[in-house]
């Protein structure tokens, strides 16, 4: 288990949390810095980290106004995510990920669809050297993922779902985590087989996009990543509150990654 997969279990496990803030504030949110600094501190007391995406990335700027707000994160106990789902060749992912790691960030996404040798392999290097996380793309929460993530896909000789297939890679390539819909229940479960507990499974999809809180830790989700049904609650701190209370008590352990 790497360092970030070994903080997160220790932060979850202190906070009796397994939610995780997707802070994707809309980038025309007046004081956009300022209510993401705000938001942060009402409801970090129900999180065991935050994610970021490029709704903030592209309006306040990765070394201004982004580094602020990660550093908040930091100073409020919570791991950051940077979900930039890197996608190139080996070289420009290199160099997205030592931004993204000098600005802060404990873990990145990546894609698998590059592959390994000339794709992920020298960010894989770097994170490891550095003690941050990765955690790879198995199946996204939104309805067109099936067009892609669940198509068959040659390993070995064989055919697989594509999910099956990046389950396999994340596991020998020491990935942190596996991300997996909360939107993909079933899929959840066969995710958690395939892994045999050797790496955590990171759930987007609950609430807006109908994911269910409860479903998905019993499947085996062991994060689940919550934007808008914080987000625009009235009132955000009780619906993290509730959020955290509803999946921690589904299941009493989680799966160390």
């Amino acid at each position: 288990m790497g360092k970030f997969a070994e903080r997160m279990v220790e932060t979850a496990g202190r906070k009796k949390s397994r939610i995780i803030l997707a802070l994707d504030l809309p980038p025309s949110t007046p004081n956009l810095l300022g209510e993401g600094l705000n938001l942060l501190s009402r409801v970090s007391r129900s999180l065991c980290a935050v994610k970021f995406n490029r709704h903030l990335l592209l309006p306040l700027g990765l070394m201004e106004g982004v580094r602020r707000l990660v550093d908040h994160a930091h100073s409020l106990g919570l791991p950051a995510i940077m979900d930039c789902k890197l996608n190139d060749i080996g070289s420009t992912n290199l160099a997205m990920a030592e931004w993204f790691f000098k600005a802060g960030f404990d873990a990145l996404t990546v894609s698998p669809y590059v592959g390994w040798k000339g794709g992920l392999e020298p960010v894989f290097h770097l994170a490891k050297k550095l003690g941050r996380g990765l955690l790879v793309l198995a199946y996204m929460s939104h309805e067109g993922a099936r067009q892609t993530f669940g198509k068959p896909l040659l390993s070995g000789g064989r055919l697989k779902p594509a999910y099956q297939v990046f389950a396999s890679w994340a596991s020998r390539w020491g990935a942190d985590g596996v991300i997996v819909g909360a939107t993909r229940p079933a899929k959840i479960a066969e995710v958690k087989r395939i892994l045999k507990g050797r790496v955590a499974i990171y759930s987007p999809g609950v609430g807006f996009q109908g994911g269910s809180v409860e479903e998905a830790v019993r499947k085996g989700a062991d994060y689940l990543i919550v934007g808008r049904s914080i987000l625009q609650a009235e009132d955000p701190l009780e619906a993290a509150e509730s959020l955290r209370v509803r999946a921690w008590r589904v299941k009493p352990h989680l799966t160390a990654g």
